[in-house]
C-alpha cells in the first residue's frame, strides 16, 4: 500500500508499550477505560447489580454482555447480573449479593452515585469488600451535564470506602484489580474512578492483565469472602444499636480502616512486582527540587506532566504531584513531596463556593499541612507551609490545556490570585499567553469536523485500534461528546505515536483535518491549527477538481495557500449508499469510508513492510470488533467501503490551489 504526503518521520524512541522483565507485562491492545474495567471484573467477580447512567453505562453493558452470552469468570463461575429500578436498588442488590459472600461489582455515576448514598454507609458498616467502577460525573446543578466531574465522587467521600483515582485507561483497568485486592485484605469497600468520557470513552494503547495474573493476584472468591447469611452459622447483621451501644460499634470499625493502608501498600508492591507498573499513593513527577508545583487528580494530571517537561525546558523549576489515592487520605507523603516548594496549586474538577478554604482536595492538603505543624516527632514536621493556591478545572469535561496549566504555574510565580479558574471567560479566570504544541515528537494527530455522527466516533475508534494493533503504535481517540446524537456540530480527535501520549486536551495542532460534512466550512473555522504540508479530507459529490475547489470559501482558500495545504475529496455519502446493504446503516457508513483515506495519506503500512492483504486483515479484524454483532455482511460491507474509500481519494491539483 502506498504512503501519500502525511509522512511525520519520528525519530527511534521507546516502544509505546516498553517490554517488561516482570512475569506479566499484559496483553497489548487498544481500548477505552471502560472497557479496560470490564476485562477485569468479567473475569475476577461473580456478580453485578447497576442501573444504566452516562458515562458509566458501557461498562454495565460490557458486564451484561458476558453475562447473556454465558461467559464465565476465570474460575467457571457463570456471572450474575441484575438490573433493577434505580441506582439505589443496584447498590442494595450488592449488598445482599456480598452479604451471602459473593464477589460483586457495580457501574455508575453522577447523580446514580448520590442516590446510592444511603446505601453506601451499610457497605462499608457491615465490612463489605465490593469494589464500584465509576465514571466520575459533574452533578445537575445549575443546568445538566453528563460530562467529567469529581463532585459526584467527593459528594460520597465520607462514606468510608477507599477511593482511587486513574489519569488513562491503562490505569483505569489496573486500579480495578488493585482496588479489589486491597478492599478484601482489609474488609473495606472502593470505588475505582475514572472521568467520565474523558478516560471512560477515550481509546488508548493498553496492556491489559493476563488472566493468569488476575486468578493469582485476586484470588478465588470461596477462598476470601465470608457467607455472612449462613443458616448454618446465624449472626445478626444491620441490628438497631441506641445509646449504650452505636458510638461503641463506630468507633469499633477504626480496626479495620487502620489496616486499609497497610493493604494498598502490599497490593500496589505485588502489582509492581509482577507486572511492571508502577503504582503507589502518589506519583511525584520532577518534585525533589521544584519550586512550583501542581496537585490534582485524575486525565489532566498526565497534561500537566508532559506540561511540566516544557517548562523545565524554559528554566520554571516546575513539577506536578498526582494522586491516585483520596481515601485513605496520604497526608504526610503529600507533604513530604510540597514541603519544600515555594508555592503549589491544586487543581479541581469541581467548585463548592461556601468552602471558603477550598474544595475538597484544598482543605484536605491544608488540614495535612496543619497536622505537620503541630506534630512533635519530627518526621514529617516542617518549618514552612509553602503558598497555596487553588483552581476549578475541567468542570463538565471543560478543556484543560497545557496553555491553562502554563498559566497557573505564572500565577504562582508572579503571586496573582489564590483562587482562580482556567479554561473561560470569567473574572476569576487566567489568561492564556501561551498554549505549545506538547504531542510526542513525530506524532501525527487527526481532528475531524462532522454536523452530526455520521459514524465518525466510531471511525475513529477503529482507526486507532488499527494504528495501535496492525501499526503496533500508541493511540489517543475521543470524541467531544454530547452533540454527534442531535445533528450538531461534532469534533473528534486522534493523535498516533511512538510513545506514550500524556496530553488529554482537545487537538489545536493537526495533521490532517477531515470534514464529513462541508458546512463545517461556514460553521467555524476547521482550518485551525493545521500545520504547515498537513492536508484536508473533506466529502464532495463532485469528481472535478476545479468543482471542489469553487465551493471553499475564499478565506479559507487563502489559508489552504499560505500553509501549503493539501486538498483530498472523496465522495462518502455515494459510496455509503451504493455500498450498505443495510438501509439504516448508510449514514453510519459514511464515516468508514475515512478509514480508506486515512490508510491511504499514512505511511505506517509501508514502513512496516505490511501487503495489502496483512493491512486488510488487521482492518477487518478491527471493523469485527465494532460491528460483528451486526453480522458478517455488515462486516463486510464496511471493509469494501474502506477499500473504496483508499481508491477513490483524490486531490484537487497544487496548481489549482495556487491558481
Amino acid at each position: 500500500m502506498s504512503a501519500g504526503t502525511l509522512d511525520r518521520t519520528a525519530p527511534a524512541s521507546d516502544s509505546a508499550l516498553p517490554a517488561s522483565d516482570a512475569p506479566y507485562p499484559g496483553i497489548p491492545t487498544t481500548c477505552d477505560g471502560a472497557e479496560a474495567v470490564v476485562w477485569a471484573e468479567t473475569r475476577i467477580s461473580q456478580g453485578s447489580g447497576a442501573y444504566p447512567i452516562t458515562s458509566s453505562t458501557t461498562m454495565g453493558a460490557g458486564f451484561n454482555s458476558a453475562f447473556m452470552n454465558g461467559v464465565p469468570n476465570l474460575w467457571g463461575q457463570q456471572l450474575k447480573f441484575f438490573e433493577p429500578e434505580s441506582e439505589h436498588s443496584a447498590a442494595t442488590f450488592c449488598e445482599g449479593f456480598a452479604l451471602a459472600g459473593g464477589r460483586v461489582t457495580n457501574f455508575t455515576s453522577g447523580q446514580g452515585l448520590v442516590l446510592m448514598k444511603e446505601v453506601l454507609y451499610t457497605i462499608s458498616g457491615k465490612r463489605l469488600p465490593v469494589v464500584f467502577n465509576i465514571g466520575a460525573r459533574a452533578l445537575t446543578s445549575q443546568g445538566l451535564n453528563v460530562h467529567a466531574g469529581h463532585d459526584d465522587v467527593m459528594s460520597v467521600a465520607d462514606v468510608g470506602w477507599g477511593m482511587l483515582f486513574a489519569r488513562n485507561a491503562q490505569e483505569a483497568g489496573d486500579l480495578c484489580l488493585i482496588a479489589r485486592r486491597a478492599a478484601e485484605a482489609s474488609h473495606t469497600p472502593f470505588l475505582n474512578i475514572q472521568d467520565g468520557f474523558l478516560t471512560t470513552h477515550t481509546v488508548e494503547t493498553v496492556r491489559l492483565a493476563e488472566p493468569e495474573f488476575m486468578k493469582e493476584y485476586v484470588g478465588c472468591p470461596e477462598d476470601k469472602l465470608m457467607n455472612l447469611m449462613d443458616t448454618r452459622n446465624p449472626l445478626m447483621s444491620g441490628v438497631v444499636q441506641n445509646q449504650d451501644s452505636y458510638m461503641k460499634g463506630k468507633i469499633a470499625q477504626r480496626d479495620y480502616y487502620d489496616a486499609v493502608e497497610d493493604a494498598l501498600t502490599d497490593a500496589f508492591a505485588e502489582f509492581s512486582l509482577q507486572t511492571g507498573r508502577q503504582y503507589d499513593f502518589v506519583e511525584p513527577y520532577l518534585c525533589d527540587d521544584a519550586e512550583y508545583i501542581i496537585v490534582g487528580m485524575g486525565s489532566y494530571m498526565e497534561t500537566a506532566r508532559t506540561t511540566v517537561d516544557w517548562l523545565r525546558e524554559q528554566g520554571l523549576k516546575a513539577g506536578c504531584l498526582n494522586i491516585f489515592c483520596f481515601r485513605p487520605f496520604p497526608a504526610r507523603v503529600i507533604v513530604d513531596a510540597l514541603k519544600n516548594a515555594v508555592a503549589f496549586t491544586v487543581f479541581e474538577r469541581m467548585d463548592d463556593p461556601l468552602s471558603t478554604t477550598g474544595n475538597h482536595l484544598t482543605r484536605e492538603i491544608k488540614a495535612a499541612f496543619c497536622d505537620a505543624w503541630n506534630e512533635q516527632n519530627g518526621q514529617t514536621a516542617i518549618e514552612r507551609i509553602p503558598r497555596v493556591y487553588h483552581a476549578a478545572a475541567g468542570l463538565g469535561s471543560r478543556d484543560v490545556r497545557p496553555g491553562d496549566i502554563i498559566a497557573a504555574f505564572r500565577n504562582m510565580a508572579e503571586e496573582g490570585p489564590h483562587f482562580f479558574c482556567v479554561g473561560i471567560n470569567h473574572p476569576l479566570a487566567l489568561q492564556v499567553r501561551e498554549d505549545p504544541d506538547l504531542r510526542p515528537h513525530g506524532a501525527f494527530s487527526m481532528r475531524g469536523h462532522s454536523i452530526g455522527g455520521f459514524g465518525s466516533v466510531t471511525t475513529n475508534k477503529v482507526i486507532a485500534t488499527i494504528a495501535g494493533q496492525v501499526f503496533g503504535k500508541d493511540v489517543q481517540a475521543y470524541p467531544k461528546y454530547g452533540s454527534e446524537k442531535k445533528g450538531l456540530p461534532t469534533t473528534y480527535y486522534l493523535t498516533i505515536a511512538d510513545s506514550h501520549i500524556y496530553s488529554h486536551s482537545e487537538l489545536n495542532y493537526v495533521d490532517l483535518a477531515v470534514l464529513n460534512d462541508t458546512n463545517a466550512l461556514f460553521s467555524g473555522n476547521p482550518l485551525v491549527g493545521l500545520v504547515e504540508g498537513g492536508a484536508i479530507v473533506m466529502q464532495s459529490p463532485h469528481s472535478d477538481p476545479v468543482e471542489v475547489w469553487k465551493r471553499i470559501p475564499s478565506h479559507h482558500q487563502e489559508t489552504i495557500r499560505n500553509r501549503r495545504l493539501h486538498v483530498y475529496y472523496l465522495d462518502m455519502v455515494r459510496i455509503a449508499r451504493e455500498v450498505a446493504t443495510a438501509a439504516d446503516l448508510q449514514m453510519r457508513m459514511q464515516g468508514i469510508v475515512l478509514l480508506g483515506a486515512f490508510l491511504h495519506l499514512t505511511p505506517y503500512a509501508q514502513e512496516l513492510c505490511m501487503s495489502e492483504e496483512e493491512v486488510y486483515a488487521g482492518v477487518e479484524k478491527a471493523l469485527d470488533k465494532y460491528f460483528g454483532k451486526r453480522g458478517v455482511q455488515v462486516v463486510q460491507d464496511n471493509l469494501t467501503c474502506v477499500r473504496r474509500g483508499y481508491s477513490e481519494l483524490q486531490e484537487v491539483p497544487l496548481a489549482l490551489i495556487e491558481g
